[in-house]
């Protein structure tokens, strides 16, 4: 009697999940076939689409061909007549304007001499003001021809800042002696320095040199040129 029992309950959990699949299953299937129908009214409305574009194509080549046609028409209905038909009246306006050239011409050829002499005074201006620009020039030149000291006896210049500041043209004692404020600021800047020149004297180290004073600066810079310079 078990046996019977448990076979039954067996057929009906097997009928049940049967049911249940083919359910899914059916679902699934229903699900598929409605994506089918849909993608075949796309490729349909996807050829109505193509097709329309072919006839209008067709279309469009068939007004292309015909145009040629009717340009030639028009642009022979709009020709200029012919010269033998054109009125004289054009060449009795051209004449008096050719005789009112010729006294212009004449203005104007009795012009140039005048503005010749006028503009003869130029070289002469010219000259006068090149001598004035190397006049003033001289001193300039004089300045860039000064002989270069050895910045490098300054406490705290080594090889990269003597060089950069020869960048900038400080070349002399006497240039650093006669820095302002602004100055150490754009030397500071140059050098990505901080403070570094009022703290190791720069100014008053120069002055020293510039003025010849080479006790004063041993005394007071004892340091100077050694191997703890920079």
């Amino acid at each position: 009697m078990s046996t019977f029992f448990y076979m039954l309950l067996a057929f009906v959990v097997g009928v049940l999940a049967g049911w249940f699949l083919w359910g899914r299953l059916r679902g699934e299937l229903d699900s598929l076939r409605g994506d089918l129908d849909r993608t075949r009214s796309e490729r349909n409305k996807a050829r109505s689409d193509l097709d329309a574009c072919v006839r209008a194509r067709a279309d469009l080549g068939a007004r292309l061909r015909d145009a040629p046609t009717a340009k030639t028409g028009t642009d022979k209905a709009s020709a200029p007549a012919p010269a033998p038909l054109m009125s004289t009246a054009a060449k009795a306006k051209s004449a008096p304007s050719k005789a009112a050239a010729k006294p212009a011409a004449a203005k104007s050829a009795a012009a140039k001499p005048a503005a010749r002499s006028t503009a003869a005074p130029k070289p002469a201006a010219r000259t006068a003001a090149a001598k004035a620009a190397a006049k003033r020039a001289a001193p300039a030149s004089g300045k860039a021809t000064a002989k270069a000291d050895n910045l490098r006896r300054l406490i705290g210049i080594g090889p990269v800042n003597e060089k950069l500041l020869k960048g900038q043209g400080v070349t002399t004692y006497a240039q650093i002696a006669a820095w302002t404020d602004a100055d150490v600021k754009r030397i500071e800047e140059v050098l990505n320095f901080d403070g570094r020149i009022a703290r190791e004297k720069w100014i008053e180290q120069a002055k020293l040199l510039a003025s010849g004073n080479e006790a004063e600066f041993a005394r007071q810079f004892p340091t100077a040129g050694t191997s703890s310079n920079t």
